[in-house]
């Protein structure tokens, strides 16, 4: 396929595009500058360009590019986070790759930080459970602000194609493939866009849950279309909580306090000015995340819901006083600084009150190492993919990693895929008669999920009146599917969540609620799936899995192709994890590399 490219701030192109790009974080620029290197792209975005949850990335991105660092260390600290169920073969693409595309970070104007200035070594930070410092840091605490503005500065120095404030309805199928995907604008429009290869980078779903670090877009959108296009979901039971948001002021428990604050020496304590982490274990307030999560709620719950405190009085060095010591935390975390001055705290003379909050979802659109989905031109990266790296718990700072990784390798996936496909979308194209960014003459909001699946409507039996808000399913999520579980809450959940009916579509908050009632049911039911706990997923009911590791000998992802009609080996076996839904593969499914 051909498209005709327009010029910075011009008007979207009116024919088809090679690959469609669903997001402008991290993963979804990342692939679009990668693509465009070889064909026409195409970024839609539900707000800004800018908005999402990679510029509000403070802790940095991991990588082994320290001296004496390598990438089989990095691996191994990654495995060992996500408690025995990360996938050794993604972790390995993630580690082994993830310096270079760091380096390409760098040469888009990214400046991390330097312990000394221009020319000097990069300033390495140490997080929960990483062996080393690792950790690229730039602007101190604006990691994530500084890669999004490289990337979105070059995005436009490009010329790529952005449409903004266009919300996805759902993605269009055709013969069992995807090849496009229709969007609801701002300005109430409904708008068609067809494309070879669709890469969806829609980030997390932190909206579930009442209590998140998340922006106000991260509704799992991509999560939901692509269930309801027939791809497969897994993992989803394992939602990370981060154990440090502030607990105070307009907004509490949503702002994030880095875990790098922790990585330079901040302790937890209990309301009593007892520190409690050594005891629960030995890496203390470097402990992984799940880890260090669960602990602050069970000293919440000891001292009656009461946040516990994050002292930062004694980073720095020994002797300094107070006022220095609010000045170095100035310069290293200014952000956070302004925020926790901003809620009434003095954090170098005082404790800060934190609690934990829902963060980043682990599970999502099951993929291969190369953005492959189970359906057909459909490709995923970043948050809303499961690339397998995470396991039960993301290792800190390896998410905007994974992002700009693997948005790469689905961007030369996608490529390949668009090149085979262009045939078809161009007959498609032409049957059509309407450019890409067409209204749409009738207005269609069928789910395209098949019938019988939760995700076609309602539960089986439900009698799916129920009117309910947004609100309302934040705090079911939060009470009963949160941070520590039982099987009776997750029944109830699911109970409830049963007799609510999605909304229509017409409007982007009645789009993001539609999605949000699928993934709540697909994350309980996944829970549900899953009686032992392990990881990010903790069952009060059950005691821990006894062996959550793959099997030894489970086949890799680089192990013999397939024969027709059977599992794929690049994707992991069925009794490894969660699997939304149980469906056969359309086709056998291979790397590109």
């Amino acid at each position: 396929m051909t498209a005709r490219r327009s010029a910075p701030g011009a008007a979207a192109p009116e024919e088809a595009v090679d690959v469609l790009v669903i997001g402008s974080g991290i993963a979804g620029l990342s692939a679009a500058l990668r693509a465009d290197a070889s064909a026409p792209v195409l970024v839609v975005t539900k707000g800004e360009l800018t908005d999402g949850a990679t510029r509000h990335a403070q802790g940095g991105i991991a990588g082994a590019v320290g001296p004496g660092d390598t990438p089989a260390a990095h691996a191994a600290d990654t495995l060992a986070a996500g408690a025995g169920l990360a996938e050794p073969e993604a972790v390995r693409v993630l580690c082994e790759e993830g310096p270079e595309r760091i380096a390409e970070l760098i040469a888009l104007g990214v400046a991390f930080d330097r312990t000394d200035g221009p020319g000097s070594p990069h300033a390495l930070g140490l997080e929960g459970a990483h062996g080393r410092p690792r950790i690229l840091h730039a602007g101190g605490d604006a990691t994530g602000l500084a890669i999004e503005t490289a990337l979105v500065a070059s995005v436009r120095a490009r010329g790529i194609p952005v449409r903004e404030h266009a919300a996805l309805v759902d993605l269009v199928v055709e013969d069992g493939a995807v090849r496009g995907a229709r969007f609801l604008a701002a300005d109430g429009r409904e708008l068609t866009v067809r494309a070879g290869a669709v890469v969806l980078a829609t980030g997390g779903a932190g909206q579930l849950y009442a209590h998140t670090t998340n922006p106000a877009v991260a509704t799992g959108d991509g999560m939901a279309a692509a269930r309801r296009a027939g791809a497969r979901l897994a993992d989803l039971e394992f939602c990370q909580f981060h154990p440090t948001a502030l607990a105070a002021g307009s907004g509490a428990g949503s702002f994030l306090v880095s875990e790098a604050v922790r990585g330079e020496g901040a302790l937890l304590r209990d309301v009593h000015g007892d520190r409690f982490m050594p005891r629960i274990d030995p890496r203390a307030e470097l402990a992984p995340r799940d880890v260090v999560a669960r602990a602050i709620v069970q000293v919440m719950q000891a001292q009656g819901g009461r946040p516990v405190l994050l002292d930062a009085t004694a980073i720095g060095p020994a002797g300094i006083d107070a006022d220095e010591r609010a000045r170095l935390l100035a310069r290293r975390f200014p952000t956070i600084d302004a925020a926790v001055r901003a809620a009434g705290f003095e954090w170098a003379r005082e404790g800060v009150p934190v609690t934990p909050a829902a963060h980043y979802m682990m599970g999502g659109i099951l993929t291969d190492l190369d953005g492959r989905t189970t359906v057909p031109g459909l490709f995923a990266a970043g948050e809303c993919a499961r690339t397998g790296v995470h396991g039960a718990n993301r290792l800190a700072s390896n998410s905007l990693l994974e992002g700009t990784v693997f948005g790469a390798r689905a961007a030369d996936a996608a490529l390949a895929e668009a090149r085979t496909a262009a045939a078809v979308t161009a007959r498609s194209l032409a049957a059509a008669e309407r450019p890409q960014l067409a209204e749409a003459t009738v207005p269609d909001h069928r789910s395209t999920a098949r019938p019988g699946t939760a995700e076609a409507g309602t539960a089986p039996g439900a009698s799916a009146g129920r009117d309910w808000t947004r609100a309302q399913l934040q705090e079911l999520m939060w009470r009963q599917v949160g941070l520590l579980r039982t099987g009776a809450e997750l029944e109830e959940a699911a109970r409830i969540l049963a007799t609510w009916a999605p909304p229509a579509p017409t409007t982007i908050d009645a789009l993001e609620d539609r999605n949000l009632l699928h993934l709540a049911r697909c994350v309980v039911e996944a829970a549900l799936a899953r009686p032992g706990s392990v990881g990010a997923h903790h069952r009060r009911d059950a005691a821990d899995d006894p062996a959550p590791a793959h099997p030894q000998g489970a086949p890799g992802r680089d192990a013999a192709p397939a024969a027709a009609g059977e599992p794929d080996p690049s994707f992991p076996r069925r009794d490894e994890l969660v699997d939304l839904p149980p469906l056969p593969f359309p086709r056998p499914l291979q790397p590109t590399r």
